[in-house]
């Protein structure tokens, strides 16, 4: 059994390990990765952003690179700098923890892997995974459970017929595909929408075509139950084909601004084995390489965990890996620097993982047994990405700050505890 350990050791002076660490992005999920680096190998990444937050510059764990410009272009010509400018012999893992900057890699691979380490999934994986919809077939096709789905089509770039849903109202929309509505302009969009009638919903399709989105919109029956019947599990299979990481939580409260809808803000990493297996199956049926990250809600009308979808990259909460003591950076680099299959980790012990206060998380959690575990949990050990020891004060303030400001953003966006989640 692997055993937390205190990031503390983290402040310690280490030896070079021999390879460097380039990330693209920024924000929780960039920093959650970059201090796992530096707290298991001692490594400063090299994180290439536009427009980087005051947090990425301020880090120990980082130094910021920003490109010419935002686009694809110029990401791409920063890395190829990069490269150029690295002592030659020395090798450097490329890793992201966005959608479409995974897309990116997956399109350059060719190019990048001549000047980086990649571990990331085919293109073609990328968008069967990534694609809410075909993620859908593909479960059904292992008998995985699923939300009964319907999808609306604005690729032929005509507002699609709604028809009879298969499923009754209230219902949850999202896109099948995060890039193309991410980067769509339009009044009132969210990451996820909750629509209580077809009126809503209507509204929301023609939103959608006036905006000029032209790709595919899901709609699925809304599975009961507020955010504590939410699952993650985050995942690792190397380049031989092993699946080395297989850990799980289950959240206690996800945070409800409308850009960062759905995404956990509180966890207790819990094992949940036959979703751990689901979750092997799905990655070796499609010959996965790399990080993944499922989200999975139980239905508390037959006990059943619907999965809702695979995101193809290690999820902005990773950190909860790391916390309870499997860090995720020894998953990769035994694989892409050391070419080993290390002893495979499946299952964590109990952490609470929390980017809000305590007391706040508390006002959300309302099952009696649930409270008593989450106190039990908290006693024991509780970990927060921004909590890193070995930062300066200026960081040390920042980490306060941004717990306060999640009480400012719950007051605004979920006062009350719902039995939705909504």
């Amino acid at each position: 059994m692997i055993r937390p350990r205190s990031s503390r050791a983290a402040a310690r002076t280490k030896a070079d390990p021999g390879f460097d660490v380039v990330m693209i992005g920024s924000g929780l999920g960039i920093y959650a990765l970059t201090r796992a680096f530096h707290e298991e190998y001692g490594v400063v990444s090299t994180v290439v952003a536009a427009n980087a937050p005051a947090p990425m510059h301020r880090s120990v764990t980082c130094r910021v690179h920003e490109p010419a410009g935002s686009g694809e272009q110029e990401r791409l010509q920063a890395l190829l700098d990069l490269a150029a400018g690295r002592p030659q012999g020395r090798p450097a893992l490329l890793l992201c923890n966005n959608d479409s900057h995974v897309e990116f890699l997956a399109r350059h691979a060719e190019l990048l892997e001549q000047h980086y380490l990649l571990r990331v999934p085919s293109l073609e994986t990328v968008n069967q995974l990534a694609d809410k919809a075909s993620f859908a077939e593909l479960c059904e096709q292992h008998d995985i459970t699923v939300p009964s789905t319907r999808v609306l089509d604005f690729r032929s770039g005509g507002a699609p017929e709604i028809g009879e849903l298969p499923f009754d109202f209230p219902i949850v929309a999202k896109p099948a595909v995060g890039g193309p509505h991410a980067e769509l302009r339009m009044a009132g969009k969210k990451k996820v929408y909750f629509l209580e009638d077809l009126r809503e919903l209507e509204d929301l399709r023609d939103r959608l075509h006036a905006a000029g989105f032209r790709d595919r919109f899901v709609l699925q029956e809304l599975i009961p139950g507020d955010d504590t019947a939410m699952r993650s599990i985050t995942a690792y299979r190397d380049a031989r084909g092993t699946v080395t990481l297989l850990a799980s939580a289950a959240v206690l409260l996800e945070e409800h601004t409308p850009e960062a809808l759905g995404r956990p803000a509180a966890m207790i990493t819990t094992d949940f084995p036959q979703q751990l297996e689901q979750a092997r199956l799905l990655l070796d049926a499609t010959g996965y390489v790399g990080f993944a990250n499922v989200d999975i809600k139980e239905d508390p009308r037959d006990g059943s965990q619907r999965f809702l979808e695979i995101n193809p990259r290690i999820g902005r909460n990773s950190y909860y890996v790391t916390g309870a003591g499997a860090n995720v950076a020894r998953f990769m680099v035994e694989d892409a620097v050391h070419g080993r299959t290390p002893e495979p980790v499946v299952g964590l012990p109990e952490v609470l993982y929390s980017i809000v206060p305590l007391r706040l998380l508390r006002r959300y959690v309302l099952d009696p047994i649930q409270r008593q575990r989450l106190h039990e949990v908290a006693r024991r050990r509780t970990v927060n990405p921004w909590d890193y020891p070995a930062e300066r004060p200026w960081m040390r303030a920042y980490a306060q700050a941004v717990r306060l400001n999640h009480v400012r953003k719950f007051r605004r966006y979920y006062p009350r505890p719902s039995a939705t989640g909504f």
